[in-house]
């Protein structure tokens, strides 16, 4: 459709649910804590209550005064990229979508403040523009909890957009929603959307969520929310629980013990046999090449093999090196460095490297750094993946020393750990394959068993849309440590 355009409501149309609630309960513990949560919980008896008696803007703009009262402009924006869009892509409406994506010119319409859902609409959904409430923020960055919306009605608004062109073509919203601005439209469709074959011939799929940083698993709806408060007490011991038992038991023993405290690894493949003690003119060890979703990894592949397996770490925090039960390599990124390093490590036995350099939630893999493919023929591939419940064990934004408690403060977490066949000769840098191809096919046969798909995206990529920097950790001093654990830990504290 040449020159067409296409005006939609995000809530209850483009996305299933149409209560934001749950997404404004979500900016209330990322970027403020359990306290703000829990209040906001709360209050939703009351909030719903307004919206049934007819006042549901007032209810509205309580939950947006709950949510962002106090809040600096700049945390909002942080959960807003790096958290939101997973939720609202796992909520999408995908008939909405193929007639969204079949117009040229799109237009998102909230009913929550703009920053929440800009992000989303615009890098995922390929939006133009979003016609939202606007935050009054105070001269010191901090929101006051107040909207305004500027240029008057919605309707007041899609006009002014449109004003030096044809109004739109296609306007898509609920009929209860009252939505104002489907007047201005040409033609009118309301969920739910029928499969039409001229927008399916024209159809783009979303660009995917490939980066997604917060603590909480679920989107916290009020039952799933009320759950998670009730769980934190019950979690925070059994996280204790579960680090005393890899921390003071043999490894032999942790795979039965767990299984008592709900922990579950499931175990694919064939591992390698233990290899004997390493002595004069013994080769060198095995380097277990694994995919990384959480600092685990490298501790539950030791777990499985019933032998403590070093790893080597880019940029764990100094807490996470005292829990591991298993030694710990601290590479430095220079390259020649960490390649000697790493053949000293070879050399005494085996040794378990995460070539991807940092984790990835999604089913994606991200490229594999070259270095480890220069150093050894003696190539097992892993295959590690994780189911959690209620939180993820890992953070861009936050603290990581933290990643192990949130871990075990899951009800049953379950890691699944496949191993793949030695590669062999012809595959690697011994039968004249270049560094970057054997890194390459690893990454593929690994993504094809996980069912994953591979990308090029590295650390770096990660860390420049979750947390706005290049992933670099520099020291910071015992004062700056803990003013951090303050501020990334505020689900608990504040």
């Amino acid at each position: 459709m040449e020159s067409s355009s296409v005006v939609s409501e995000l809530e209850g149309t483009l996305v299933k649910d149409p209560d934001p609630f749950s997404y404004f309960m979500l900016v209330a513990f990322e970027a403020s804590g359990l306290v703000r949560f829990v209040v906001l919980l709360i209050l939703w008896p009351v909030i719903r209550l307004l919206d049934m008696s007819g006042m549901r803007d007032v209810g509205l703009r309580l939950a947006i005064f709950v949510t962002f009262v106090g809040v600096h402009e700049s945390e909002i924006e942080s959960v807003s990229r790096a958290v939101l869009p997973k939720f609202y892509m796992d909520d999408l409406d995908m008939e909405a979508w193929k007639i969204f994506s079949s117009y040229e010119k799109r237009v998102v319409v909230t009913k929550t403040p703009r920053v929440m859902v800009e992000r989303f609409v615009k890098e995922h959904l390929r939006a133009d523009e979003v016609i939202g409430r606007e935050l009054i923020v105070n001269r010191f960055g901090f929101a006051t909890g107040f909207t305004r919306s500027e240029g008057g009605s919605i309707a007041d608004r899609v006009r002014l957009l449109f004003e030096d062109h044809p109004q739109p073509d296609m306007g898509l919203g609920r009929i209860p929603s009252g939505s104002s601005f489907l007047s201005t439209c040409r033609e009118q469709s309301h969920p739910p959307f029928i499969h039409d074959q001229e927008h399916n011939r024209q159809f783009l799929r979303p660009i995917p969520v490939i980066f997604h940083d917060g603590r909480l698993v679920k989107r916290p709806v009020p039952s799933t929310a009320l759950l998670i408060i009730l769980w934190i007490p019950f979690g925070i011991l059994l996280a204790i629980i579960r680090l005393g038992i890899g921390l003071m038991l043999p490894m032999w023993l942790i795979p039965y013990i767990s299984q008592l405290f709900g922990g579950k690894i499931i175990v694919k493949g064939k591992p390698p046999p233990t290899p004997p003690p390493p002595g004069p003119g013994s080769s060198s060890g095995v380097l277990f090449v694994c995919t990384h979703r959480t600092l685990m990894d490298p501790v539950v592949l030791s777990t499985v093999l019933q032998r403590r397996i070093p790893a080597v770490t880019y940029s764990i925090s100094r807490i996470s090196e005292i829990l591991s039960p298993i030694p710990t390599v601290r590479l430095t990124r220079i390259r020649h460095v960490d390649a000697e390093k790493i053949k000293r490590e070879l050399a005494k036995g085996d040794l378990a490297v995460c070539p991807e350099g940092t984790t990835c939630r999604e089913p994606f893999l991200l490229r594999f750094s070259a270095l480890f493919a220069e150093l050894t023929d003696r190539i097992v591939p892993v295959a590690m993946n994780y189911r959690v419940g209620f939180f993820h064990a890992t953070t861009a934004r936050g603290w990581k020393g933290l990643d192990p408690i949130f871990f075990f403060m899951n009800p049953r977490p379950v890691y699944e750990v496949t191993f793949l066949n030695q590669l062999p000769v012809e595959a690697t840098c011994s039968a004249g394959k270049s560094p970057h191809d054997v890194a390459n096919y690893v990454q593929r046969i690994l993504a094809a068993t996980l069912g994953f798909e591979c990308t090029n995206f590295t650390r770096k990529d990660k860390y420049r849309v979750l947390a706005g920097n290049d992933g670099t950790v520099s020291y910071i001093s015992f004062l700056d440590q803990m003013k951090k654990v303050v501020t990334t830990f505020k689900p608990f504290i504040q």
